[in-house]
């Protein structure tokens, strides 16, 4: 008989080579009699007789997901048909149990390995820290099933800080012997790799004050300490950025230059904090006590944008740009006022009274009533009823609730030209749509007839904005040109050609309540006044009267190509946002005709776009709120910042956008912001949270922009269709308003029956969405 050994090794293959062992188990409980189950991805036993064990063999951590929920030993157990949802059934003496495997991993917190834990109660987060030095931040609020709200590279938030540190020249350089410095990793010198988290504790910066913080605010900032092995932490959970670094090394007067364990402890009597160190390599142990105050102030970037501010504080300087733009205006209309005025000069003269004027006719009756005017007329047409509602304008509710009920879906374009750019009028009566295939299109709310087409583009429209009286209608597209339209007769009012421009226009929009024209391109944004002029000459009809002057031009620093612009025109304000290639976001003060401020390293890539908190016309907030802004980057979520401070207070990063911008947008009351992801949904954001509140369904595709209406609780989206699906349309998704009144939903279902009513009986070769006067936003078709 012949050995087994021979037999494989006479095929020339190897014992190693033909069986592996590569998970092995024990149980306390014998399995020799127990039906066991295997699916494409999965195996399941039982441990110690009652526990049902699910081993995934794509796991790199090899780690086991232990159910409990039987009390008598498991018998059997099997895997259902389908693979979304897996589904796996045990059975016992006792029970016969169900499981969705799906869900009892989002239950499972994997944070693999894991050094250290900490629950913050404010904000209802777990924190875990691992020996990879990543920083898996979860939340535990009730519904949210242990979501995960970000995940952290320590070391690339400590490469960061130092990087944006070293591009402000803003901070003071510490002593060696006193304070930390952080220009070490950018010297080339031998740092590890990966920054273990040894330990995460609570860092109160309520207990220092607020001028010890420099623009730090301690009042809802919520920070940890970090123990490392190179050193200690401040990072900041709501902003996700590390506040302050201190390395062992800087520090000559420590023995302890790379440690193995840690503690850390505040102290409330003397706002210091005590940290308790173990050497990595030897037996040494220490106490070090750090005063946070001093830690956070020497590191803290001095508060320069204190003295920046949207909304308009002081006058217009006389060598401002917008001072010179409003004066020659004036003077031109003092000058015209004063040239009609003499024209219409009469001189006095004489007034003759006769005693009788025969052709008069006054002294006698009137010899046939001709006509009896009627006074009490009744309108019964739906025109004028829809006119005076829209009048009556209603304050937008604060406290309002976000719209989580999808509506439906209506197709955009009649091809497969994507949506890409949307924005409501000031008074919500007018959506206006910039589209691909080189048209814009402007909705009414009435949803009667079709809309108004704006064609004369030769490239996509990336760009639409309106004017502040609601007259004139912006445009800019990839061909080079901007266009002026009149909303009210989709005509063009003025025309700024391809020769006026380097580049293509990137962001346009009306500056300084429509007096003037805002817009970038290539490294440099330009301030023009404008003059439309609709009167029509027969003679000289092709001739353009309308025109415009460049006021100044300004350029980014490093004279880098812009890729976002905002600034506000619903009220006064000399602020300019703007955004470059080099990932810093730079703030331009027109007043002072220069640029103020820049922050370095806005993001880990160039922000694609800069969202303002406006408000709007319906509602009112603090003043200090319209200091707030919003910007978004590919990969890296959103961020909220503060002009005051120039710092960001708020990382949000819950929706995916790794490949493709999407955009974001403000509510009107200021306390939501909506964005697009790729996973084909929407995503809603409260400001005083990182994670967010809803995910809206309903899409198909990715989410390319958001845009809330700035007179109802409402706000649509529209999605972009990639280029690998030609024979899909562009669709728009619009989500009904909120619980605002029951008559309001009927109307919502009353339409929404017309609307499908009118889907069944003809082909649409194009729809839209808008909204009614009295808010509510409903979807329509164009035959």
């Amino acid at each position: 008989m012949e050995n087994p050994q021979d037999i494989f090794s006479s095929n020339g293959g190897c014992l190693i080579d033909i069986v592996i062992e590569k998970y092995l188990v024990e149980s306390k409980e014998s399995v020799s009699h127990v039906q066991l189950a295997c699916s494409m991805q999965d195996c399941a036993f039982p441990l110690d007789g009652t526990e049902l064990c699910i081993w995934n063999t794509e796991d790199p951590s090899h780690q086991l997901l232990i159910l409990r929920g039987h009390h008598q030993p498991i018998t059997a157990m099997a895997f259902g048909n389908k693979v979304n949802p897996l589904l796996i059934c045990s059975a016992s003496l006792d029970y016969v149990i169900m499981w969705n495997l799906e869900e009892c991993r989002e239950k499972v917190l994997q944070a693999y390995p894991l050094l250290s834990l900490f629950i913050d109660a404010e904000s209802r987060q777990l924190v875990t820290g691992c020996a990879d030095g990543q920083l898996w931040i979860f939340s535990l609020m009730d519904g949210h099933h242990y979501r995960r709200v970000a995940r952290v590279d320590l070391r690339k938030k400590t490469e960061t800080f130092s990087t944006r540190r070293v591009k402000s020249g803003l901070c003071s350089q510490p002593e060696e012997s006193h304070l930390p410095s952080t220009s070490a990793l950018g010297k080339g010198e031998q740092v590890e790799v990966t920054f273990p988290v040894l330990r995460l504790a609570p860092c109160d910066l309520s207990l220092i004050p607020n001028s010890a913080c420099g623009c730090l605010s301690s009042e809802n900032t919520q920070c940890v300490w970090i123990g490392s092995s190179v050193g200690l932490f401040v990072f900041n959970l709501a902003n996700l950025e590390v506040e302050a670094a201190l390395y062992y090394k800087d520090f000559q007067s420590l023995s302890i230059l790379l440690a193995g364990s840690c503690a850390l402890r505040n102290r409330t009597a003397d706002r210091k904090a005590l940290c308790l160190l173990a050497s990595l390599f030897g037996g040494k142990i220490a106490v070090l006590e750090i005063n946070p105050a001093a830690l956070v102030r020497a590191q803290q970037c001095p508060s320069v944008g204190q003295s920046l501010s949207v909304p308009a504080s002081f006058c217009v300087l006389p060598t401002s740009p917008l001072y010179l733009g409003i004066a020659k205006e004036k003077s031109t209309k003092a000058a015209s006022q004063q040239r009609c005025a003499a024209r219409n000069v009469m001189k006095d003269q004489r007034l003759v009274f006769h005693s009788k004027v025969r052709s008069s006719g006054y002294a006698s009756a009137p010899h046939v009533t001709m006509f009896s005017p009627k006074t009490n007329i009744k309108s019964e047409g739906k025109g004028s009823s829809r006119r005076r509602s829209r009048c009556a304008w209603e304050a937008y509710p604060v406290e309002c609730a976000v719209p989580t009920k999808p509506g439906p879906q209506v197709t955009a374009a009649p091809t497969c030209a994507r949506v890409c750019c949307i924005q409501y009028s000031g008074d919500g009566q007018w959506l206006a749509c910039g589209l691909a295939n080189h048209l814009s299109l402007v909705f009414d709310a009435s949803l009667t007839g079709t809309p108004a087409v704006f064609s004369g583009h030769d490239g996509a429209v990336n760009a639409v904005c309106w004017s502040q009286d609601r007259r004139w209608l912006l445009s800019a597209a990839q061909d080079g040109t901007l266009r002026v339209w009149s909303a009210r007769g989709a005509e063009l009012a003025l025309l700024l050609g391809k020769d006026m421009f380097s580049k293509p226009i990137q962001s346009a929009q009306f500056y300084y309540i429509d007096a003037f024209i805002l817009l970038s391109s290539g490294p440099e944004f330009q301030l023009l006044k404008y003059h439309i002029d609709t009167c029509k000459d027969e003679i000289k009809r092709y001739k353009q009267k309308s025109k415009s002057k460049l006021i100044c031009r300004l350029s980014m620093t490093g004279a880098v190509d812009m890729t976002s612009l905002s600034a506000v025109n619903d009220f006064y304000s000399h602020i300019v946002l703007t955004a470059g290639r080099n990932r810093t976001v730079e703030v331009f003060d027109l007043n002072a005709g220069c640029s103020a401020a820049v922050i370095a390293e806005a993001h880990s890539r160039p922000v694609h776009q800069i969202c303002q908190n406006k408000g709007s016309s319906f509602t009112t907030q603090q003043p200090q709120a319209y200091n707030l802004f919003l910007t978004t980057a590919i990969g890296d979520g959103m961020r909220l910042w503060d002009l005051r401070t120039l710092r960001c207070e708020r990382h949000f990063e819950g929706h995916p956008t790794r490949g493709y911008p999407c955009g974001i947008a403000f509510s009107p009351c200021g306390r939501f912001a909506a964005c697009g992801a790729e996973d084909r949904h929407a995503y809603v954001y409260e400001m005083g949270s990182s994670t967010y509140s809803h995910r809206l369904a309903g899409h198909t595709d990715t989410v390319t922009g958001v845009a809330f209406n700035p007179s109802a609780p409402q706000h649509g989206a529209h999605l972009h269709t990639t280029e690998l699906y030609k024979g899909r349309r562009e669709k728009c998704v619009l989500l009904p308003p909120a619980s605002t009144g029951k008559h309001l939903e009927e109307k919502w279902d009353e339409l929404c029956g017309a609307f499908r009513g009118r889907f069944k009986r003809r082909k649409p070769c194009l729809s839209y969405y808008g909204h009614s006067g009295t808010g509510e936003r409903f979807p329509s078709q164009i035959y």
